[in-house]
């Protein structure tokens, strides 16, 4: 049961986080400007502070699954 969970988070975040890293900018252009990313964060600079962030807390996510699985695949 925990096994399966972890491995729906994990397939879940994988894709969150293949989005996130696709968002980012390219030196100042990228699909984070999508629907007037700018305007909603105040700058191009909210923007990518708010991605990095989301960036990071899905790869600690990520991490701490991918940990998890291993853990219980080594106890079986």
């Amino acid at each position: 049961m925990l096994e399966t969970a972890l491995k729906i988070f994990q397939t879940v975040f994988s894709l969150f986080l293949i989005g996130a890293v696709m968002m980012h900018s390219a030196k100042g252009e990228g699909l984070g400007m999508i629907g007037g990313g700018a305007k909603v964060f105040g700058s191009q600079k909210g923007v990518e502070a708010g991605l990095n962030r989301l960036t990071t807390a899905l790869v600690v996510l990520w991490a701490l699954t991918s940990l998890g699985l291993a853990y219980i695949s080594y106890h079986k």
